[in-house]
């Protein structure tokens, strides 16, 4: 069920106030906390007025360092796994601006150094052409918030500047569906193809394509996106989940090099975007 943002913040500030308490009431200082638990006094004392979110990690570490009893320590570390997770709803960004989620995404794009993007079901918007961008981005079921379109296609398209940054790694690992599936007219979806053909010959970007007839271990549930190990973006229809629990973070990664050994990869991905290309204006 959706998270709520007010019961979230409730949630973490409660977490941050009993952790204090707990140390408290085991007559520990910040600093002797700190020691046993292999941490900065700093990010104790962050930890503890919450302005640093604790990992389920951080939290186990400390309750173990206090030897809390188990069925607290239970209770805490369920505490601490919801207050890792945030659900923002489309429809909340599309009130605001969906420019304003492709800036939240710019930032995040920005501060991190290699970025992995599972696509079962579509290109990520890194990799749009305007065309596609504006199909994608339009309302497409009567439920669907209104949204100023061309705002949030410019935004789009501002991002992909990102990409000439050869200081940054970019993976983008797709399916066969995800590559064909008919978004858009065949004259746009043709451009789509070559467009993401020539952006893969760029030496800091890596595309795969995981054919169809190739037998792979693992269902591609969800889109998904790994920045650094630090957290996770989820795609739903109704909204998007942020994973910040590195658990979380590392399955993401487990399920993303799963997925990637059974892909093609460097020219052979170039030249089957340009077949696809060439198949679309047929």
């Amino acid at each position: 069920m959706p998270i709520e943002p007010e019961k979230q913040a409730r949630e973490r500030k409660d977490l941050a106030e009993t952790l204090r308490g707990l140390r408290l009431a085991y007559g520990l200082s910040g600093e002797r906390l700190a020691l046993r638990c292999n941490m900065s006094q700093t990010k104790i004392s962050r930890i503890e007025t919450g302005r640093a979110l604790p990992t389920v990690i951080d939290v186990e570490r400390i309750l173990e360092a206090l030897s809390v009893p188990d069925e607290v320590a239970d209770e805490l570390i369920r505490l601490a796994r919801r207050a890792n997770v945030d659900y923002a709803s489309w429809r909340a960004y599309a009130r605001v601006g969906l420019h304003h989620k492709q800036g939240e995404l710019k930032a995040l794009e920005s501060s991190s150094r290699v970025m992995r993007h599972f696509l079962p079901a579509i290109p990520t918007g890194l990799l749009h052409v305007r065309e596609y961008a504006t199909e994608t981005l339009s309302p497409t079921v009567d439920s669907d918030p209104a949204r100023d379109v061309g705002r949030a296609v410019q935004a789009r398209m501002d991002r992909q500047a990102i990409l000439d940054d050869t200081s940054r790694s970019f993976w983008f690992l797709m399916t066969e569906q995800a590559v064909k599936w008919r978004r858009a007219s065949t004259e746009i979806m043709a451009a789509q193809c070559a467009h993401m053909a020539e952006v893969n010959r760029r030496p800091n970007v890596e595309i795969g394509i995981v054919p169809r007839e190739v037998q792979v271990a693992g269902t591609p549930m969800n889109i998904f996106v790994v920045y650094d190990d630090r957290l996770v973006t989820v795609e739903l229809f109704s909204g998007e989940v942020v994973l910040r629990d590195p658990r979380d973070v590392s399955q993401h990664l487990h399920l993303f090099e799963l997925f990637w050994s059974h892909a093609i990869t460097g020219d052979e991905v170039s030249h089957y975007l340009n077949d696809a290309a060439e198949d679309f204006m047929r």
